[in-house]
């Protein structure tokens, strides 16, 4: 969806889905710039756009109950993220646009903490599935780590809000996490990788 907000026309969106403005290989900025659509800011918050699917898909496996409501928070968290990737930083927007900020990692800590205690302590690596919504989650914790690497690179060349790639590190954490708390709560024991 933020790619999806990011690139349309917001008064065509009333009438019509397409657009046609990005069928020359573009599409806009929040401030109006257009840029290649592989182009690193577009890879970035694409990435974490397609994360967001991935908690969709994980919501929808029979998550517990009592992850529900933290997950949704972190998906709707996941469109400011997209929003502050899809505004550079320079010049200055002339509009509000909702920013990543260390509250948002402070957060996400206070989370990983929480499912922490209530986990085994890790004592080797382990293998990703279990239920299906612990599968998904593992599998957002890597689309994570995509992102993170996106968001990395395109930092080297652009400006990028000052907490995105700290949010992204610790979003892939707490995913881990939450993902093995998912199993618990319904019953699965964490499986080890074993080298054999």
């Amino acid at each position: 969806m933020v790619g999806l907000v990011i690139g349309c026309n917001f008064a065509a969106m009333a009438t019509r889905i397409y657009t046609k403005t990005g069928d020359d290989g573009t599409t806009g900025l929040f401030g109006g710039n257009r840029v290649a659509k592989d182009s690193l800011r577009i890879e970035a918050y694409g990435t974490v756009d397609e994360l967001n699917a991935i908690l969709g898909v994980a919501l929808a496996a029979n998550m517990p109950q009592e992850l529900i409501n933290e997950l949704t928070d972190v998906s709707s968290t996941l469109f400011t993220l997209g929003a502050d990737l899809a505004t550079p930083l320079d010049p200055p927007p002339t509009f509000a646009i909702p920013r990543i900020t260390g509250e948002h990692i402070m957060e996400l800590e206070r989370r990983i903490d929480r499912h922490d205690e209530a986990l085994e302590p890790l004592k080797v690596f382990i293998l990703p599935g279990g239920t299906p919504a612990a599968a998904a989650l593992h599998q957002a914790r890597t689309v994570c780590r995509r992102a993170e690497r996106a968001a990395v690179a395109l930092a080297r060349t652009e400006d990028v809000g000052p907490h995105v790639v700290t949010y992204l590190n610790r979003l892939s954490d707490y995913l881990f996490t939450v993902a093995r708390r998912a199993n618990k709560l319904a019953g699965f024991a964490d499986v080890p990788w074993s080298s054999r």
